[in-house]
């Protein structure tokens, strides 16, 4: 399988990271899919990621995400 490169910010970074480190795997891929696998049995999604963004609020993530955003060379 081929690889692609995508782009996070340092606070995904830092999770990718931590999955990595606690699933034991040799790549932010594998953490990545056995993530996806252990929440595919849920009927939903919402709050998969609540024990990662404890201390900040839903406004504090969405305006740190936009303030990525408008960084970058998109727009």
């Amino acid at each position: 399988m081929a690889n692609t490169t995508i782009q996070v910010n340092e606070h995904v970074l830092a999770l990718l990271k931590k999955l990595k480190q606690e699933y034991g795997v040799s790549s932010y891929a594998e953490a990545i899919v056995l993530t996806a696998a252990k929440n595919a049995n849920k009927t939903s999604m919402a709050g998969s990621l609540a024990k990662y963004y404890k201390k900040e609020s839903l406004k504090d993530i969405l305006k740190e995400m936009q303030e990525e955003r408008r960084k970058g060379d998109r727009f």
